[in-house]
């Protein structure tokens, strides 16, 4: 295939835009069965090159695609931190380049059909390496991009996001490999490869749709109200309004539908936004104007964000996100937190653990010591916040009600949410502030991942948005009652506590394990083979 210079160029082009309709939703996103093939066609003329140079033209022109997809689907971060929307898409698209270039490496060194089965691997492997590591950034795993299209992806409950990736990349080589045969000379073997492309992309939509048509819904109702105060982050949230107006607002909201049926209210991320030390929760008086609103409604619990520090005692060992209190010698952690407030004495307590990069947490502070030191520099609430190790539930009703409290950036985690359904979770509520990023996509697409959750899990969701979208998602992935962007309201509805698991929960991301030793298995393979070339 000759290809001209400009072509070179383009095709990467095409493959960026094609990718990023995985983000731009509904019928768009399926594109990105194809989006690949323009950029596999370009790999595989290079591919036909003699000469070394070719790897390092394929790095830099599949990096132009991927920034390309990076920037589309992502751009919005920028209203948030100008810093983090660079650092993510510039980093996030070298990754992705870097392992597009390993591909062709591989390819040219050990053949079409192991350098395929690399690509599909290295790729895979490299989305659950990217769920797991320091640097996690995993907006873009390809599996997310069908997170609209419910009806099509409802065996997530067997293989979670990274079943989809699977699915993705290998309609995209088998629609490549018809591409690159035209015309077919021998058309047997044109009709038996279009059978299995299309056997490959129906096959699982077939499956999905069968699951979707007899799935029936479990559980026992449980009546939640979400609250959507509305609170303009920028201005009015850290400090333009009183906090105590800012409860206010949310008790009127949640008081306008509350009655003797209801179970829980749900309120967002950082409701209580300055800060309450753990010791003190008790007595501090945002807890106490909660409280109050529960002995009116004593059936009620109230799931709520809060900005919560916590003292170490004594020679309790230190967190490596521990901050020196001042010159008193003693030390603190800070943590984004949902607490669970009911008539009772005892108020459960969640740590975030899947924390923003560089809004959150700075990344390697347990093996790179002089980050210790920046971290307490940054006084806490920029890139060091504490952790819990595990997921965490909160549970009353006579222990039949088991929440787990997912705050925001968490929802993107399929494998870390069934954590909390390992643990007994029955219903899943997402707190969240969306607000950070203005009326752009990134609310709308941090909403559907709320989708996947409840697919891979058969979770119903309570979700609250600080500025929307709140809504509830039930079993199936269908969101219902959404709330309209940039607006105060509160919403009711019954939902289930379903208490069977899923495959997925019981196994994880093990698509992802497999990916990656089978990566691991064909890369040291492919550098044997290159030491052994060099020997000879």
């Amino acid at each position: 295939m000759n290809l001209k210079k400009y072509q070179l160029w383009t095709l990467p082009v095409i493959s960026g835009i094609m990718l990023s309709c995985g983000w731009l939703g509904g019928i768009f996103q399926l594109l990105i069965f194809f989006a690949f093939i323009p950029l596999l066609v370009l790999e595989d003329y290079y591919f036909q090159q003699i000469g070394k140079r070719s790897s390092f033209r394929i790095f830099f022109k599949s990096l132009l695609g991927f920034l390309i997809w990076n920037a589309i689907s992502s751009y919005w971060i920028w209203n948030a931190s100008e810093s983090g929307a660079i650092m993510a898409i510039v980093f996030n698209s070298i990754f992705m380049a870097t392992l597009f270039w390993i591909f062709h490496a591989t390819k040219k060194k050990l053949g079409r059909r192991l350098g395929y089965i690399a690509f599909v691997a290295y790729w895979v492997g490299f989305e659950y390496l990217h769920l797991n590591w320091e640097l996690s950034w995993t907006w873009l795993t390809l599996g997310n991009g069908l997170s609209e299209n419910i009806r099509l992806i409802q065996w997530y409950e067997y293989t979670g996001t990274l079943g989809g990736s699977l699915w993705i990349l290998v309609c995209n080589l088998m629609f490549f490999e018809i591409f690159r045969n035209l015309p077919f000379r021998n058309k047997k073997l044109r009709n038996v490869k279009i059978t299995y492309a299309a056997l490959a992309l129906f096959l699982p939509i077939v499956i999905s749709f069968i699951i979707y048509t007899i799935y029936k819904e479990k559980g026992k109702p449980v009546e939640v109200v979400v609250v959507q105060p509305n609170i303009d982050p920028y201005n009015d949230k850290f400090g333009g309004m009183p906090v105590e107006l800012q409860l206010e607002k949310i008790i009127h909201l949640a008081d306008s539908l509350c009655d003797e049926n209801t179970d829980y209210v749900v309120a967002p991320e950082t409701a209580i936004p300055l800060g309450i030390w753990e010791e003190d929760l008790q007595s501090h008086p945002d807890i106490i104007s909660l409280k109050v609103f529960t002995y009116r409604h004593p059936r009620v619990k109230i799931v709520i964000g809060a900005s919560t520090f916590k003292m170490f005692k004594g020679n309790e060992k230190l967190s490596p996100t521990a901050h020196l209190f001042s010159d008193s010698g003693e030390y603190y952690d800070s943590y984004n937190t949902a607490l669970q407030i009911d008539t009772g004495k005892e108020i459960q307590i969640y740590h975030k653990s899947k924390l923003v990069l560089g809004v959150e947490k700075m990344p390697f502070l347990n093996s790179i010591d002089w980050l210790k030191d920046v971290s307490i520099e940054l006084g806490g609430t920029s890139g060091s916040l504490g952790t819990q190790p595990e997921p965490g539930i909160f549970i009353s009703g006579n222990r039949e009600y088991k929440i787990a409290p997912v705050i925001c950036y968490e929802s993107i985690y399929g494998e870390y949410v069934t954590g909390y359904i390992q643990k007994g979770a029955n219903l899943i509520f997402v707190i969240t502030n969306d607000g950070w990023w203005g009326n752009t996509p990134g609310y709308t697409q941090h909403l559907s991942y709320s989708s996947l959750r409840a697919i891979e899990t058969r979770r119903d969701i309570a979700r609250s948005a600080n500025t929307g979208i709140s809504c509830f998602v039930n079993q199936l992935g269908e969101i219902q009652q959404p709330t309209k962007w940039w607006t105060p309201t509160a919403i009711k509805q019954k939902i289930l506590t379903n208490n069977e698991t899923t495959f997925y929960v019981r196994m994880g991301d093990y698509i992802g394990r497999i990916a990656g030793l089978l990566s691991v298995l064909i890369f040291l393979f492919f550098i044997t083979m290159m030491f052994r070339k060099k020997k000879v």
